[in-house]
């Protein structure tokens, strides 16, 4: 078997940093050993080992050359010379992984812990508890007697941990005990390795137990009866560290929906919606059933997992039925317009600046809508060819009988925000959607691509594409990009956030603005944060107005004129309700009628039934693509065409108005 050696740096407790060492892989033991020099190594005086037995690779998808393992309810961070060096050490680690893994589970189905197996680790675990509480005591006296008060203070710090970690070892002893009691009951079925690797109630966003929680650090030097344990330095006798790794920022290892406790639950926005309004029972919005811990899908999520690996493209990968979110993704587009008071509002600014700052509220207030609940859950994947059309009136909007029946939904008004989205392409899967307000002379033209990663423990949705926002009367474009999804926790109880940078740029004007959506860093830190600056063309240093806060909370900006204010408060703003068509009125190949059967059966929990009515439309849309392929033919798409390398609506406003057609610069591609 191979053996993969070298230099890593390793994220050290004590320390509070990154510490070189030399790391050695042994495939066939399955142990991956650690030094602190090469020297050290060729002497054998090994420093520490991680047992990977059922480990989880996982890396940070915007930092290319750290990594995690997590193995027994604790995480190893690690940082590689490079992303090709990083790449070297993760084929070794997942091979290795795979090897022991597989046998493992093998094993587990032929023995179960008996009632003597649990008596010695109950044996085992208390003498611990002794020793350490006489340590503890000696400690006391130590302090006691310490006439130094920076020492006094540092060996104060060791109480604390030390007592935490006693308060550890006592709940370890009564969850033996009430393990050993379920022997009596059929609870003990050889499974309980997937629920280790499954489990997650008491751990932070990387996978390590939470403070609260600790867990125990044996040292190389303790005694080890099992082969099934792990052994750790010194460096990890300690708690969970206060300070951030210096350069990995953000998680690739999400355990629970909030690390730092229990999360604020967030009161479901407030609908509006016209009394005429029509109401269709399996799109009610304020239906936010949660998805709960995917625990008890462990074999399914584990089936999953053994078929891909770190860094894969999961375009192509079937996710399970249970885990949809009952509505296609091209109705989840629609969400960016949740309120669209805002965005027709635009064109009302009198001056570039102002025009651009309204812009930007819009923008940010458009993501926390798509979210229905803190638990994530996953959109049908559009079939090609598929679309989505409705409208948005409000109870204030002027009223008028006056249909816009030239532009993308011919049954809405002048005074309605119109929105139509299509499946133009099914590899790549691109998206393309556009709206328009026809009083307000106001457009947005479209389209996103999304590729996925599967980053060990999560999953990245990097969204690639753009849109065009137009302001016919002003003669004005605005081109946006979008910021990356993440899919964290994704064994236990799975959740969103964003990441990466958006920019929004005016040629004509010269205005710009960027925003920065923050993953949640390693330790500390809060959840959903963003910084955003919107920048004058005459000087793009200082900002004219600087934004921060929760993308899907409040907002604040501060201005260069010194005025500050809630730029945009997701939790009092109002989600004005979209009309779409019933049902019976809708052709075949929109969204809700194509997908009503898939609709109705996971509402009403017949999970197999909506699974066969899925496979049946991803087989007629394979089967359908066969026969176009051996007849040579191209696919046509109906609202949309591509443009270089961007998708555009067929007949925008500006064009039905005798404006031209919206223009597309070689500096707007991607």
């Amino acid at each position: 078997m191979a053996v993969i050696e070298g230099p890593l740096s390793k994220w050290t407790n004590v320390m509070k940093g990154w510490q070189y060492r030399w790391f050695v892989l042994d495939e066939s033991s399955g142990i991956l050993s650690y030094f602190t020099s090469k020297e050290k190594m060729m002497r054998g005086a090994r420093r520490g080992c991680v047992r990977l037995k059922g480990a989880v690779i996982g890396i940070d998808d915007e930092d290319d050359s750290t990594f995690t393992i997590t193995v027994d309810q604790k995480t190893f961070h690690f940082q590689a010379r490079d992303a090709d060096e990083r790449e070297k050490w993760i084929q070794g680690l997942e091979n290795t992984i795979l090897r022991h893994s597989h046998s493992i589970k093998k094993q587990e189905t032929k023995s179960v812990p008996t009632a003597a197996d649990f008596d010695r680790k109950l044996a085992e675990t208390d003498a611990y508890l002794q020793l350490l509480i006489g340590q503890v005591q000696t400690l006391d006296t130590r302090i006691e007697a310490c006439e130094d008060v920076s020492a006094k203070e540092k060996y104060s710090v060791l109480k604390v941990t030390a007592e935490a970690m006693i308060e550890a070892i006592k709940h370890a002893i009564v969850m033996l005990q009430i393990a050993k009691e379920s022997l009596k009951g059929p609870v003990m079925n050889g499974t309980m390795h997937e629920a280790v690797l499954t489990s997650g109630a008491d751990f932070d966003h990387f996978g390590r137990r939470d403070e609260n929680s600790s867990s125990i650090a044996v040292p190389e030097t303790s005694y080890s009866s099992s082969e099934d344990e792990d052994f750790f330095d010194a460096e990890d006798f300690k708690s969970t560290p206060k300070t951030s790794p210096e350069k990995s920022t953000s998680s690739s290892l999400m355990t629970t929906p909030s690390p730092d406790g229990e999360e604020e639950k967030r009161d479901p926005p407030q609908i509006i919606a016209s009394e005429d309004d029509y109401f269709d029972e399996l799109y009610d919005d304020r239906d936010t059933e949660e998805l709960g811990s995917l625990e008890k899908h462990g074999s399914i999520i584990a089936h999953l997992l053994s078929q891909v690996r770190i860094g894969m493209d999961l375009t192509k990968v079937v996710l399970p039925t249970f885990i949809l979110e009952r509505r296609s993704l091209l109705e989840m587009y629609a969400d960016f317009f949740a309120h669209p008071d805002l965005f027709i509002k635009i064109p009302d600014m009198d001056t570039p600046a102002e025009r651009m700052i309204q812009l930007v509220r819009w923008y940010m207030s458009a993501f926390h809508a798509g979210r229905n609940s803190d638990v994530a859950k996953k959109p049908y994947n559009p079939i090609l060819g598929e679309t989505f059309c409705c409208h948005w009136n409000m109870p204030d909007w002027p009223k008028t009988t006056d249909l816009a029946d030239d532009g993308p939904v011919p049954w809405s008004t002048k005074e309605n925000l119109a929105f139509i989205a299509e499946q133009v392409s099914h590899h790549p899967p691109i998206s393309a959607f556009y709206a328009e307000h026809y009083n307000k002379r106001i457009s947005l033209d479209g389209y996103i691509w999304t590729k996925s990663k599967f980053l060990g423990l999560s999953i990245g949705v990097h969204m690639i594409g753009k849109a065009v926002v137009s302001l016919i009367d002003h003669d004005e474009e605005y081109v946006i990009t979008f910021p990356n999804g993440y899919g964290r926790s994704i064994l236990t109880v799975p959740w969103v956030e964003l990441g990466g940078k958006i920019t929004i740029t005016c040629a004509k004007t010269g205005f710009s603005a960027n925003v920065d959506f923050h993953t949640k860093p390693f330790y500390g830190g809060k959840k959903h944060q963003i910084t955003g600056h919107i920048y004058s063309p005459t000087d793009k240093k200082n900002a004219i107005v600087t934004i921060d806060g929760e993308w899907n909370g409040i907002m604040y900006a501060k201005y260069s004129s010194g005025r500050n204010e809630a730029f945009v408060d997701t939790k009092k703003m109002a989600i004005v309700k979209k009309r779409v068509k019933p049902l019976d009125t809708q052709s075949e190949f929109e969204s809700r009628k194509l997908w009503e059967q898939v609709t109705r059966n996971l509402k009403q929990k017949n999970v197999e039934v909506a699974t066969e009515f899925k496979h049946k439309l991803e087989h007629r849309q394979r089967t359908e693509a066969k026969e176009r392929k051996e007849k040579g033919l191209k696919w046509e798409t109906k609202q949309f065409h591509e443009v270089g390398e961007h998708w555009v609506y067929d007949r925008p406003l500006m064009k039905r108005l005798g404006k031209g057609t919206p223009t597309r610069t070689p500096t707007d591609s991607l």
